[in-house]
């Protein structure tokens, strides 16, 4: 059992436990960015053994002057490329990119303590 996560300057704590019930919602739903930099891709590209051009070319698309990774449709839904459905988790999770490991913890949500919990059963009022 993992204990609950809390950062300074948020009302909310996060329950990691949580993740093995909810089916990836972070990693699916509308469609959106993920962002990556220099460094995560080298890291990306070598955890998947890829050249980092033939990642960058498989796996990523220019969103203005950043990269995202890619998105495939499912049903309704779109999902990161490397959610991994059958495990119901992230493939490539060592290597995964900042924006994921800092999620639920974003700016972003900061005021939208409703809508967070509405996308992710691991949040707990404090």
């Amino acid at each position: 059992m993992l204990p609950l996560m809390r950062e300074e300057g948020y009302s909310y704590s996060f329950d990691p436990n949580a993740c093995a019930s909810c089916q990836g919602r972070c990693c699916t739903g509308e469609s959106g960015y993920i962002y990556v930099n220099k460094i995560e891709v080298e890291k990306i590209a070598a955890l998947l053994g890829l050249d980092v051009a033939d990642f960058v070319q498989d796996y990523l698309y220019k969103k203005g002057y950043k990269y995202s990774l890619k998105e495939i449709k499912y049903n309704d839904s779109y999902e990161c490329v490397f959610y991994d459905r059958a495990n119901n988790g992230c493939g490539i999770y060592e290597a995964r990119p900042t924006q994921c490991k800092t999620f639920p913890f974003w700016d972003y949500y900061k005021t939208r303590v409703e809508e967070l919990k509405l996308e992710c059963p691991g949040i707990k009022d404090d």
